[in-house]
């Protein structure tokens, strides 16, 4: 398995928000001092449009919704602790309750900067925005599928929050906004990998007949998909984030159809130590060796 740092996947993002920036007249980018340096230069061809409010993600958020009430199509970025935890009443009413759309790009991911404590870590961000009505949620596993999904986003006016990692698949696949990719088919059983954990899930499975649902869109979630999938007695939900975030969706799903369900992800523990991400996922049976252990688990069950 081949992994890429964080900094392809966020030097990407800024890479692409600049040219965005410099292509579309209605684009603005709102940033918190996180990537100040990275769009230097773009601030300095558009000062009107790329706007660096300091230390300040609430009012980040609450810029991003006057750009929006003003015809703009703002991205919005931090860390996603500072992206999403700390301006969550800004989503809630300068976004939501003003039924305006932002792009809100974060990185740092679950614990991708573990090493900075617990102030930088946020497993539970998807299920966070996923709890405010109307918004899309992308979750990319590759540098070029962040890229598809961010120009596609901006192309609209939806509500969308587009979360970075520093996890990576080797390759990326011919993603679709909206809808789950088809990475094999299999007889015994189901599953449904987020984003970067598709590869160790791969690993884990190799030798076992599963369907495998990639899925880099998740709200919406692709019930169509897992419905058809044709082997559904069995799911299993593996997420680079708070285990069980999308349980009900599947459940929603099969709701006519009997079906157990396991649910691999972060669990809703503080794991107080400090490390790195691979160090992380190991302690939480997200690398290969962990999920295959589960996955054999419930299948023999």
């Amino acid at each position: 398995m081949t992994l890429v740092t964080q900094s392809v996947m966020r030097e990407r993002f800024y890479e692409t928000a600049a040219e965005l920036v410099d292509r579309h007249d209605r684009v603005a980018v709102v940033i918190a001092e996180i990537g100040g340096s990275a769009l230097m230069a773009a601030k300095r061809r558009h000062p009107d449009r790329v706007i660096n409010v300091g230390i300040r993600e609430q009012l980040m958020v609450g810029v991003a919704g006057g750009l929006a009430l003003a015809g703009f199509r703002p991205i919005a970025h931090s860390y996603a602790p500072f992206a999403v935890e700390r301006p969550f009443e800004m989503l809630k009413l300068d976004l939501g309750h003003q039924d305006v759309g932002a792009i809100l790009v974060s990185v740092g991911a679950s614990y991708d900067s573990a090493a900075s404590g617990r102030t930088h870590q946020s497993p539970e961000d998807v299920a966070l925005v996923g709890s405010l009505p109307g918004w899309r949620i992308f979750v990319p596993g590759h540098p070029d599928e962040a890229d598809v999904l961010l120009r596609a986003a901006v192309l609209d006016n939806d509500r969308v929050y587009l979360r970075l990692a520093e996890q990576s698949n080797a390759v990326a696949r011919p993603i679709e906004p909206g809808r789950f990719h088809v990475e094999r088919r299999g007889r015994d059983a189901t599953v449904i990998v987020v984003g970067p954990l598709l590869d160790p899930v791969l690993e884990a499975t190799a030798d076992l007949d599963l369907t495998v649902l990639y899925a880099t869109t998740v709200r919406p979630f692709d019930r169509e998909a897992l419905r058809s999938s044709g082997s559904t007695r069995d799911v299993i939900l593996v997420e680079p984030y708070l285990a069980g975030t999308s349980s009900s969706e599947v459940d929603e799903a099969l709701v006519n159809e009997p079906h157990r369900l396991l649910a691999i992800g972060v669990p809703n523990v503080e794991h107080r130590r400090y490390g790195n991400w691979r160090e992380h996922d190991a302690a939480h049976q997200l690398d290969a060796a962990g999920i295959r252990a589960r996955v054999l688990s419930f299948l023999s069950a």
